[in-house]
């Protein structure tokens, strides 16, 4: 997970470094990243179940995979984007859910 954290802050450094704009304006950025992200998760389903009349199968799961994979990686580098310490955030909200959805249950 070490190396997860070392590309996600690379790669929020990098976005930074080219958008010189307030805080709010590049967290509003990114967030709009992610929700593009989102839409082509949806995308590569329609596509996947071939539900597009137009286009037909045009995806597989594996697509539904990496654009999902997009998402979370477009979630991360925004945490990463807003500052503080966004390893022990997630980390901590992580925790906050497991407790709340699984009863506290750590891992098998």
């Amino acid at each position: 997970m070490e190396e997860t954290w070392m590309i996600v802050n690379s790669l929020a450094a990098k976005l930074d470094s080219h958008f010189d704009r307030s805080d709010e304006q590049r967290w509003t950025v990114q967030a709009l990243k992610l929700q593009e992200e989102a839409g082509e998760v949806a995308e590569a389903v329609i596509g996947a179940l071939g539900a597009n009349p137009r286009k037909g199968y045009s995806h597989d799961w594996d697509d539904v995979r990496k654009e999902t994979c997009d998402v979370a990686l477009s979630a991360l580098v925004m945490l990463a984007r807003m500052g503080g310490d966004p390893r022990r955030f997630f980390d901590d909200h992580l925790r906050s859910v497991a407790a709340r959805d699984t009863g506290g249950a750590g891992p098998a």
